[in-house]
């Protein structure tokens, strides 16, 4: 009965170190992550975001914290008026990325994740625009002149700071010091 255990034990022991195994070259895609020098995106090639991204410590890092979308219509009413729809806010607040990085020597191509908040929309049912979102990545990200594949986490939050704000979104940006 005790060598029955000891053999159960021992092949529970072995599958569990092969399964975790197979999860360290799924995940990092049989790259040694201790090796890599440049920003290193994983995931499928049919997937619109990356499954995970790889910063090397030559890295520098960037945090925007949430941003929410410009004020398109100081006369405006409704929230449509004011900000525009889930894609509209997202968009603008996307471009603000966008002028913010070109400011500062960077540009969209450096962005290795957006952590997305996204509020219930009263004209979809007061319910989330994810598609409306997803939409304006879409414009931004995985394209011909950005291929860049962020890894992305989007959330559905009961509200943002304001009721006219649909979207907030934060980025973390890898960058070389030029410098060095």
């Amino acid at each position: 009965m005790k060598k029955n255990m000891k053999t159960k034990i021992a092949a529970t022991i072995m599958g569990i170190s092969v399964l975790a195994g197979a999860t360290m070259v799924s995940a990092g895609n049989g790259i040694n992550l201790l090796k890599i020098s440049e920003v290193t995106f994983f995931g499928t090639p049919t997937s619109s975001i990356s499954s995970s991204v790889a910063v090397p410590q030559n890295y520098n890092r960037l945090s925007f914290s949430g941003t929410v979308p410009p004020l398109l219509n100081n006369k405006g009413i409704t929230t449509y008026e004011k900000y525009g729809d889930t894609k509209t806010q997202a968009i603008g607040i996307l471009k603000k990325f966008e002028e913010d990085l070109a400011q500062k020597g960077l540009s969209l191509e450096d962005v290795t994740y957006l952590r997305v908040y996204v509020a219930p929309d009263p004209n979809k049912g007061n319910k989330p625009d994810y598609q409306g979102w997803f939409d304006a990545y879409a414009q931004f990200f995985n394209t011909e002149e950005n291929p860049v594949k962020t890894a992305r986490s989007t959330v559905g939050v009961e509200s943002l700071v304001s009721p006219d704000y649909l979207i907030e979104i934060e980025a973390e940006v890898a960058y070389k010091n030029k410098n060095k």
